[in-house]
Parts: C-alpha cells; structure tokens; sequence
C-alpha cells in the first residue's frame, strides 16, 4: 500500500500522519479525519492530502485499503516487526530504489578515497560499511574524529558517506558542510530524503523505516536498511571494478 514513490512524495507534515499511521494502524481504522488530525497536529485538508498521495480519494477509501492492507500483513507475518521489514523490501524492489544504488557506486569507483562518517549506532555502521567496501576491493575508512588535522588536498577526489537515521543531527550536518568546503561529493543514508543532511548531500538514498524512539531520547529505528543498502553498493561496487580490470 505505501509504495516508495509515494511516500518520497510526502511534504514534512504528510510524513507526520504517515509516521502516526504506521504506528496506529488499527486505532485509525476507527478514527474520524477530525480525531487523526488531532492526534497528528496537522490540518483535515492535510491529512486529505495525504490521502490522494496514496492514491485514494478521501479518507473513507484510505482507511477501508488501509484495514485491507494490515489483514494482508497479518496473514504473511508473524509479527508487527516483520512486516515492517518485509514492508521496506517490497518498497525498494524497484528500478528507481536500483537507480540510486548504482549511482552511488558509480561516484564510489570514480573518486580515490571513501570515507564513512557517523555518530552513534550510525558511527558503528559507518566501520561496517568502510569494512565491507575494502573486503570488496575499494579501500575505505572510517574516521572517528572527522575534526582531526589533515593536510590540504587531502579530501581532493574523496566521496564521504554519511550515515544519519534523522539527517538532524547537529555535530553531523557540521562535519558534512566542512566536507563539502573541501570539494568532497557527499552521499548520505538517511531515514528519510526531507532532512537537512539529504538537501546537503549531492545523492541521498532514503529507506523509511518506523521511526522509534525509547523514553523520547534513544533511537531504536530498526538499521537493517541501512546493512542491506551498504552490502548492495558494496556489491555493484565490486562489478564495476572487475568490468573495468578487464578492459
């Protein structure tokens, strides 16, 4: 029901009723428009909005595909979590999802140094995917201390993959603009492509996840996503280098 085209076409407060939506499939299938905007704090027309993005034409319809979608979820998983995984790789089985994949690995193969930023549970994928890329044969690092010293020129012909489930984050979106003073390309892998680090990035791929927190302060959003997307650039990674060794 929510296919990627459509929630990439989602504003920030069309986001909003589609994070609660997810969340509360059920109680929104007895909610009215006036209760969901309530909860969500946005507008009827809105919420209206949104509807017609998810190709219904009102809130009635959205609600009786919606119940039809969380029955047929039901019936394929066992649990409320392996929907949503199973959620997002029916969303990115697709050419535009593909598209991306292979322009990031087209710019990873063009420039002669990989760096992987990140804070965080996203600092500890950012070691993975530097990993996983050199296993492949593209040499990459991590840094840990993106602040440290180094000489100019060093960033020269460099791509920085940035990792960041909110792309909000404040000691990132800094690193990321001193990057881009030093002509770095930046690619960044983030919850969803309406954050500030996606607008920074000259290529972002997004994966739309449930958002979760625990107590309001640690995040929880599952980073399967993220493991799949960096194995899959990996991987296109690897073909091109061996399709150019062998020219």
């Amino acid at each position: 029901m929510f296919s990627l085209q459509e929630i990439r076409s989602l504003n920030e407060l069309e986001l909003a009723v589609y994070n609660y939506v997810i969340s509360n499939i059920e109680k929104v299938n007895h909610m009215s428009i006036r209760e969901l905007s309530e909860a969500t704090h946005v507008s009827t027309t809105t919420i209206l909005r949104f509807c017609k993005k998810m190709n219904t034409d009102g809130f009635t319809e959205f609600k009786f595909k919606l119940k039809m979608y969380k029955e047929s979820q039901e019936q394929s998983f066992p649990t409320e979590d392996a929907s949503h995984m199973i959620d997002f790789f029916k969303k990115i089985n697709n050419e535009e999802f593909d598209s991306l994949l292979n322009q990031a690995a087209e710019m990873i193969v063009k420039n002669n140094k990989v760096i992987f930023l990140g804070i965080g549970s996203s600092g500890a994928l950012g070691k993975y995917g530097a990993r996983f890329l050199s296993n492949v044969g593209k040499f990459a690092q991590h840094l840990d201390d993106p602040f440290y010293p180094v000489p100019d020129g060093y960033y020269d012909s460099s791509v920085t993959i940035v990792l960041s489930v909110s792309g909000e984050t404040e000691e990132t979106l800094k690193q990321v603009s001193r990057f881009k003073s030093m002509s770095s390309a930046i690619i960044s892998i983030t919850n969803y492509e309406t954050c500030t680090l996606a607008k920074l990035s000259d290529l972002n791929i997004a994966y739309y996840m449930q958002f979760m927190k625990v107590k309001n302060e640690y995040n929880i959003t599952s980073q399967v996503p993220v493991v799949f997307i960096l194995e899959m650039i990996g991987r296109k990674v690897q073909r091109l280098l061996e399709q150019g060794s062998t020219k």
